[in-house]
């Protein structure tokens, strides 16, 4: 840990950071009777958080760490695990206040198995996932409790106009960042998305559980079996805020440009398991306005997630918060593509 209280690559390597978390996953390990077998690997190292693998007799486990952007992460993961062990990674245990996960090996991701570039595995894994918001929809206050960021659409348009106003997170008129009139469209757009927002927010569909990373990196896939994981850029929020990520991502897969009728297909196997809140023909255009409002919530997550890493590693990152809120004033992954492309 920095001095300021922020994360990053040293913090994981720093031995006595992983003498003091290998620790703790070792003691877990011995309450659930699984033996090390092996010396953990350390496959993943980002700011804002890493991934250990632990070796075990018969297999291996993971330890993940969080930085403060995340710090809902363990929380949030063993409560789904709870409320929907079907559908979420569980974890083995977990440490909130060290912001700790020991988590069993969930197999093959869609990305691994081959199979993202077929869409009728995007159609089972996008209908998987609302099924699982659906399911813990009831908890969604429970979740505000644990600590899980509040990202209802009532509270976005505030949350917006703090972030439009900081301009060393837009990098205003510097390298990767928003230029001025970008910015100040931005501002001008503020009324229309806190209209967009108050229909959300009207809509009659519960806020729940929202992903906000949806990819096929996170989801493991077994037969018919789908399980999700990586929460650390989750909210409770609409539901469906959760297409813009995972049809950009399934446009790539896909090789599909925007606008193409597949991802409207797989827009419709999404909304398919939300029949019991409204025909799921009602239902698009609560989505078309989810996905318009989308973008600058995920800029919401990185100016969070950022804020919470070292500065000396922020930049390298810090496009991200600029680019998805330029992205409100471009097209969605629904809209048609521009003939000049």
């Amino acid at each position: 840990m920095t001095p300021d209280g922020t994360t990053g690559t040293r913090t994981w390597q720093d031995p006595g950071w992983r003498a003091g978390a290998l620790g703790w996953a070792r003691e877990r390990l011995a309450g659930h009777g699984l033996v090390p077998n092996g010396a953990p690997g350390q496959p993943h190292v980002m700011p804002w958080s890493t991934a250990l693998r632990l070796p075990v007799r018969g297999g291996a486990v993971w330890l993940k760490a969080v930085g403060p952007g995340s710090a809902h992460e363990p929380a949030l993961a063993a409560a789904l695990g709870d409320w929907a062990p079907a559908r979420a990674l569980v974890p083995l245990a977990v440490e909130p206040g060290r912001r700790l996960l020991l988590l069993p090996d969930g197999g093959t991701t869609l990305r691994d198995s081959g199979r993202a570039g077929r869409v009728e595995a995007w159609e089972a894994v996008l209908a998987d996932y609302a099924r699982l918001q659906v399911e813990v929809a009831p908890h969604a206050a429970a979740m505000l409790d644990l600590g899980v960021p509040d990202a209802r659409p009532e509270r976005l348009p505030d949350q917006v106009a703090g972030l439009l106003a900081d301009d060393d997170a837009l990098l205003v008129g510097r390298d990767g960042g928003a230029t001025a009139d970008v910015r100040d469209a931005l501002v001008a757009e503020l009324p229309r998305y806190r209209e967009l927002c108050d229909r959300l927010a009207a809509s009659g569909i519960p806020p729940t559980v929202q992903h906000d990373d949806l990819h096929d990196g996170n989801v493991f896939v077994a037969g018919s079996l789908r399980r999700f994981f990586d929460w650390g850029d989750a909210s409770v929020s609409h539901p469906f805020l959760s297409l813009l990520v995972a049809l950009r991502m399934a446009a790539r897969a896909l090789g599909v440009p925007h606008g193409h009728p597949t991802l409207t297909r797989l827009r419709d196997a999404y909304l398919a398991p939300w029949r019991d809140v409204g025909d799921p023909r009602d239902l698009v255009e609560p989505a078309d306005i989810a996905l318009r409002v989308a973008p600058l919530a995920r800029a919401l997550s990185w100016w969070r997630i950022l804020a919470g890493v070292d500065p000396a590693e922020r930049a390298e990152w810090a496009a991200a918060v600029p680019g998805w809120a330029a992205a409100h004033l471009g097209a969605g992954p629904l809209a048609p593509a521009r003939p000049d492309g």
